[in-house]
């Protein structure tokens, strides 16, 4: 039986190819975005064809708990489970010293990055505890790791999630689920063009590969860690950065 697997934040060029990259190993895929979009789900239709998995896009606002649960509710409801769950929404603020940051817009970024992660969490996790097994991914970002200047909010909300794997890794063991994070460098995504020019070269500068990662090779990893070759790694977190040292 194929394995049943949640991704929210779909509809970027990571998600999207997390999704692509899970269908391609045998599993049907939940693809999460905020809003109903054609253009979104003309490009799931297209992967199923490609893999002949089942994709099926699902709706919820994850700044709004009650649709949180309530969409959650209806997956579940008709799926009695979820194998996978993979944490990739996010959002990044505008680049600003933490001085000059307004606290308004700190605690939207840990809204989305951290808060409606760990709501998604709680909820999937109690269904994979049933079942006795599950893989839960959790994207944050070398951001977490790397003492970068500028974008306190989302660095940080970044380093909580790497927290919560963590502590998820040691709670939920016992019920046969693993819990592990993916740290991205910079990506080929539209979430780069937020950031200064200036700093995107200093990073590449001290990246081995000289490049920044193209999304399909983050997603790559994020199946790894959700099929059964990883099914003794739990609580880590992995550096997809092209060798920044």
């Amino acid at each position: 039986m194929a394995k049943i697997a949640l991704v929210t934040g779909s509809r970027g060029g990571i998600g999207m190819e997390i999704v692509r990259a899970l269908a391609s190993d045998n599993v049907n895929v939940y693809a999460h975005a905020r809003k109903p979009d054609t253009a979104f789900e003309e490009k799931l239709s297209g992967i199923a064809a490609e893999t002949g998995m089942q994709i099926k896009p699902v709706y919820f606002d994850l700044s709004d708990s009650e649709a949180v649960k309530e969409g959650l509710k209806e997956l579940i409801k008709a799926e009695k489970r979820i194998d996978i769950l993979v944490n990739n929404a996010g959002v990044v603020s505008p680049n600003s010293l933490f001085m000059m940051t307004p606290m308004q817009q700190i605690k939207d970024v840990f809204e989305i990055n951290f808060f409606a992660a760990m709501e998604v969490t709680q909820i999937v996790c109690r269904q994979m505890a049933r079942n006795k097994e599950g893989s839960i991914i959790n994207i944050s970002s070398i951001a977490a790791l790397d003492g970068e200047p500028a974008q306190l909010e989302y660095a940080s909300s970044k380093a909580a999630l790497i927290g919560a794997t963590k502590k998820l890794a040691r709670e939920l063991g016992q019920f046969g689920i693993r819990v592990n994070a993916v740290a991205p460098g910079v990506t080929d995504t539209g979430m780069i063009s937020g950031m200064e020019d200036k700093m995107r070269e200093q990073i590449l500068e001290k990246t081995v590969m000289n490049r920044v990662a193209r999304p399909e090779e983050i997603a790559n990893v994020v199946a790894f860690l959700a099929s059964d070759k990883a099914g003794y790694i739990t609580g880590q977190v992995i550096r997809v950065d092209g060798g920044i040292l």
